[in-house]
């Protein structure tokens, strides 16, 4: 085509009908009256998803084999064929036991929760119709699927089925800032609504403003009228980082949520919800704290100076040589060892007595 003035008009014309669609969906939300449209293309080119997905790796294996082959390297493109195969097949087995543990891990949630699971594997991410933070499956109409079925996986909530097609369905993360969904905390019962943030954190809004939550408390969907959207119990997150208390009607929690949906692969449909609420038997156990090991220390005796030691064993020695005393000469050595501590000054002098001098009885006095 040649590039003319009526060719450019064209493109214009174009660019704001496509925008015009856009902007209508956005307004018409889950009533979008383009909704007809999205689903016969989620029906046209859900099959060719499907298709190319499983397509991938043989034309992979196809291309290596025609760039490897070559007569003057047959027998190192033999090698790298052997190496590719064992390889391969290396892979496949990581893949099938990685798949094996998802889907026991999956069937064990389920069955904690009474919920009945339509087994579905993700094909493509994010939806060739929209922008949002959606993933395909490999399940649809065919298999029971509907709009409004509750997604999850052996760790907790994924999310919702938006689009429904004859094999394929659309499925709403959790993470997709359009993604509201009512919350329950555990053992307190504390009643929220948890709310997409693409890469970070779910935010969750607690109705009652003074509610009392901490890092590590966990919450579980509280489930919608007649099980749709959401089925209860379902494990969410774990909460990270709590807001102070403004005063206000709700308080601001910060959860991290189970699923990691960067990496999601096998997936479950709830087509059956519980009897009853199961309420928090389907989060996963806490992990256990460490033994704590109590280690005392006793310090060691004070080390003795040697000459203090030598007079201690000489006094010991004196002490043993002595004789046994008995118990009338106790009460006596004290007596006579205050006696010799007196000195000889204080002792009391005798003063000599008068002698009578006899008068001679020839002389007479004049």
């Amino acid at each position: 085509m040649r590039d003319t003035r009526e060719s450019r008009l064209l493109l214009v014309l174009l660019i704001a009908i496509a925008f015009a669609l856009i902007t209508v969906d956005i307004r018409g939300g889950q009533e979008s009256p383009v909704d007809g449209a999205r689903q016969a293309a989620a029906a046209v080119f859900g099959p060719v998803e499907n298709g190319v997905a499983s397509a991938v790796d043989p034309i992979g294996n196809a291309i290596g084999a025609v760039r490897d082959s070559g007569e003057r390297h047959n027998r190192i493109a033999a090698l790298e064929q052997e190496n590719a195969a064992l390889k391969a097949k290396l892979g496949s087995d990581d893949r099938n036991r990685n798949r094996l543990r998802e889907l026991d891990t999956l069937l064990k949630t389920a069955g904690a929760g009474q919920y009945g699971i339509k087994g579905a594997q993700v094909i493509a991410i994010g939806a060739a119709q929209g922008f949002s933070w959606t993933v395909t499956i490999d399940a649809g109409a065919q298999d029971g699927i509907r709009r409004d079925m509750t997604v999850l996986n052996g760790a907790g909530l994924v999310g919702r089925v938006t689009t429904v097609g004859p094999s394929t369905a659309t499925v709403l993360l959790a993470n997709d800032p359009d993604f509201t969904v009512g919350t329950r905390l555990e053992k307190t019962d504390e009643l929220g609504f948890a709310t997409g943030q693409g890469n970070g954190p779910l935010l969750v809004q607690l109705l009652n403003g003074k509610a009392k939550v901490k890092p590590g408390d966990r919450l579980v969907t509280f489930g919608s009228h007649g099980a749709k959207p959401f089925v209860p119990g379902v494990p969410v997150g774990e909460v990270v980082r709590v807001d102070p208390l403004g005063g206000g009607l709700t308080r601001n929690v910060y959860v991290r949520p189970y699923v990691g949906f960067s990496k999601l692969d096998i997936v479950g449909v709830v087509v059956q919800a519980p009897r009853t609420d199961p309420r928090d038997t389907v989060l996963p156990p806490k992990p256990k704290p460490a033994p704590t090991v109590t280690v005392t220390v006793t310090p060691p005796p004070p080390q003795q100076n040697p000459n203090q030691q030598n007079q201690q064993e000489g006094q010991a020695q004196q002490q043993g040589d002595q004789p046994a005393l008995k118990p009338d000469e106790l009460n006596q050595q004290p007596q006579q060892d205050q006696q010799q501590a007196q000195p000889q000054d204080q002792q009391p002098q005798q003063q000599p007595q008068p002698q009578d001098q006899p008068q001679d009885q020839g002389e007479e006095t004049p």
